[in-house]
């Protein structure tokens, strides 16, 4: 499961990261890096960015960046 694929209302933590790409290094700055609990706050009209809350704070990523975090549910059910 990936960032790209999260339902609404449950938290997640991030478990890996694909790095190579230099601007998904941008978002690891920014906080998105294995062990950040993330939840899933809203999508725009067609899907595409995506809305994220991690930190008290709010982050919106495009699909294809969302599907290089790997993650599972928060509580370890997932």
């Amino acid at each position: 499961m990936t960032l790209a694929s999260l339902e609404r209302g449950r938290k997640y933590v991030i478990q890996n990261v694909n790095s190579s790409d230099p601007d998904i290094q941008r978002l690891m700055v920014m906080g998105l890096v294995e062990g950040a609990e993330v939840e899933l706050a809203s999508t725009a009209i067609g899907g595409d960015p995506l809305e994220f809350r991690m930190f008290g704070n709010a982050i919106s990523l495009r699909r294809e960046h969302a599907r290089q975090f790997a993650v599972t549910i928060a509580g370890g059910c997932g």
